[in-house]
């Protein structure tokens, strides 16, 4: 069986969208899966065993250019899909699919994809509250399945693999000090501040763990570079060489990598953060407004820590700099003790 797969567009979507891949490959362990997605999805879609190919998606998001796309579904005739699956809930995003042909097109409604999309599934969002559920359950049948606790367990979370090669090869490009044993903080996030725990809070945590040994890695994009230079600057000045800017300096592949390399990770509810999990990495994360009910990390070694509930849109909190309240009140010694303990965990794992 040929599937053909439109995948998402953001970092962490595209993560949990792995799952589908890995039970996929488990119903049918014959099938060939390629996966239609942005071009920079390449380096995550690489490390998923279950995909074949990674088809660049050349058209922008949220354009919608419907020449072009018959033009890519035309030319994807030729590859004998006998399947696809459609992540994205937009009409356009179901078009490549219908233009190639394939015979069987799945995936949820949406927006007006009747015709589109001939295995349409209608969402019942309390019957599948974790977006990873609703990924999984159209590999299913939908007689067959119709919530989430009808889903075979344990899911099969996302997993990443990185090499001891690889991240021999990337610490010492970036010239990081190998001996010493690195926390990675990921400060940034995607849609405001509000989402973000204050640079004071990360730097007062970078200060414990320098004092005790560690050394500090931030990540994220160049927008985040700001971000990490304020925690770098807020440190003393004698700990500044120990706590490593990153954001904006990596491609996607070497910030994989270089979590890899990180005995743990602590990030804001952000993309990154679901790399670490898939990486099992132990994990602290940090939600505020955003809730963990629907997209939480995907790991037995993460420990979520929240001081509201329910999901509040917000992208700019009242407080200064933006922050929301409920992260400005999530202490550092608070996250450094759940740290310890996930750390002192491991140690104990067999």
């Amino acid at each position: 069986m040929r599937i053909l797969v439109i995948g998402p567009s953001w970092v962490g979507d595209m993560m949990m969208s792995q799952s589908l891949y890995r039970t996929l490959k488990a119903l049918h362990p014959d099938a060939v899966i390629d996966v239609m997605a942005p071009a920079w999805c390449r380096p995550l879609l690489s490390r998923m065993p279950e995909v074949n190919d990674a088809l660049a998606m050349p058209l922008g998001h949220g354009t919608l250019q419907l020449g072009e796309r018959r033009r890519l579904g035309v030319r994807l005739r030729d590859k004998g899909y006998d399947r696809a699956f459609v992540l994205p809930g937009s009409f356009k995003s179901a078009l490549v699919p219908f233009f190639a042909n394939i015979p069987r097109r799945t995936g949820w409604r949406g927006e007006m994809r009747y015709g589109l999309l001939n295995d349409l599934r209608v969402l019942d969002k309390t019957a599948y509250p974790l977006m990873v559920e609703r990924y999984v359950a159209l590999a299913y049948d939908s007689q067959q399945v119709q919530r989430a606790s009808q889903l075979p367990q344990p899911l099969l979370w996302p997993r990443l693999h990185v090499s001891d090669d690889e991240i021999i090869q990337v610490v010492q490009k970036f010239a990081l000090p190998a001996e010493r044993e690195a926390i990675g903080f990921c400060p940034g996030a995607e849609f405001g501040p509000a989402k973000r725990w204050p640079h004071y809070h990360y730097a007062a945590l970078a200060e414990r763990l320098i004092a005790e040994g560690k050394q500090v890695l931030l990540f994220g994009s160049a927008k985040d570079r700001e971000t990490g230079d304020e925690i770098v600057r807020t440190l003393p000045q004698d700990m500044q060489a120990h706590c490593h800017n990153l954001a904006g300096q990596t491609q996607l592949e070497e910030a994989v990598i270089l979590l890899a390399f990180c005995r743990a990770v602590v990030s804001n509810d952000s993309g990154l953060m679901h790399i670490a999990a898939a990486l099992e990495k132990p994990l602290i994360a940090l939600y505020g407004p955003s809730s963990p009910d629907f997209t939480p990390p995907l790991s037995q070694r993460a420990r979520v820590i929240r001081l509201i509930t329910g999901y509040h849109k917000v992208r700019k909190g009242d407080a200064a700099e933006g922050y929301h309240q409920s992260l400005i009140d999530i202490q550092p010694e608070r996250v450094l003790d759940e740290l310890s303990a996930l750390l002192d965990q491991r140690q104990e794992t067999p």
